[in-house]
This record gives C-alpha cells, sequence and structure tokens, in this order.
C-alpha cells in the first residue's frame, strides 16, 4: 500500500469504476487508514502500550515476534475496516455521504466503537448535524491522558475528509 496522502481527488475514479455503498466506503478509507498509520511488520507497543502490527492492528491475534507479510496485513487492514463500519452503519443509521463514511470508518478504526456509539457525534450525525459531527472529531486527540500532535493532524484530517474539503 502506498505511502501517500490520500485525496478527495482519488474518489471520482472510483465512482467510475461502479464502487458504491460499503465497497466505495472502504475503498475510501483503506489509503486514508493506511497513510496514518504506516505499515510495520513486526508488532510493537504503540503510545499507550498496546501490542500493534501491521497498519494499527491490535487485538488477540497479534503474534509477538512474527514478522507479518503485506499480504496479511493487507488481509488484517480489510478485516479492521469492516468491523469498523460495521460499528459506524449500526450506530449512525441515517444516510450519509461515503466520504463522511469513511471519515468516521478510520476515526473509528483508530479510537474504537465509542467515537460513533454513545458520543456527541452519534448524536449530531443521528439529528443530520454533519457539520457539527464533523468537528466533534477533532475532540478526540490524546492518548495515555496527552494531546498527542499525530493525533492532532489526523483528526484534522479525518474532519477536512468527513467535511468534504480533503485536499
Amino acid at each position: 500500500m502506498p505511502r501517500t496522502r490520500p485525496s478527495l481527488r482519488h474518489i471520482a475514479p472510483l465512482i467510475e469504476k461502479g464502487l458504491k455503498g460499503a465497497t466505495l466506503v472502504l475503498a475510501i478509507a483503506t489509503p486514508f487508514v493506511a497513510y496514518w498509520e504506516g505499515l510495520k511488520h513486526r508488532p510493537y507497543k504503540d503510545i499507550v502500550g498496546v501490542w500493534t502490527v501491521c497498519y494499527g492492528h491490535t487485538g488477540d491475534n497479534v503474534v509477538i515476534g512474527k514478522t507479518y507479510t503485506e499480504a496479511e496485513c493487507d488481509a488484517l487492514l480489510q478485516a479492521d475496516l469492516r468491523e469498523a463500519n460495521g460499528y459506524v452503519r449500526r450506530c449512525i443509521s441515517v444516510p450519509m455521504l461515503p466520504h463522511i463514511e469513511a471519515s468516521l470508518v478510520s476515526a473509528t478504526f483508530n479510537l474504537g466503537p465509542k467515537v460513533v456509539c454513545g458520543s456527541t457525534l452519534q448524536r449530531k450525525a443521528l439529528a443530520n448535524d454533519w457539520p457539527g459531527a464533523c468537528a466533534e472529531l477533532d475532540r478526540w486527540k490524546h492518548a495515555g491522558g496527552r494531546e498527542v500532535r499525530g493525533l492532532v493532524l489526523r483528526r484534522a484530517d479525518e474532519r477536512a475528509l468527513c467535511e468534504g474539503r480533503a485536499s
């Protein structure tokens, strides 16, 4: 997966290919998440001490000491994004544009379901207050009890994608 910053320009060709629904959302979210997570073939502890591998994958199936192949990492990323998208669709049960959904998939992948389930973001989205919902992404910038510059930057990119203004 290339490490180039994704933009809204890559969405039009996906639509022209006939992608829609969850397939389109995941096609938008995949390079976005891959860019922000980066690829690490060997497990490492993240900023809060959670064992992580590949494109930010965590969980009981991370094998310490194993070197993961690119194919394994791609498969883990797709499974993780499908899971995150499931939370987004269950908790925000109103129609949304694909780029909005993709931004919420990225945030949910990174932060867990709490960002879209039981949050102010969820309440605003369910009320179709999309500017307010997108703005809520800025709040999720802390790890280990402190503000993290990388999270500030990622949330700014997620918000820009959510608002349809990603460069």
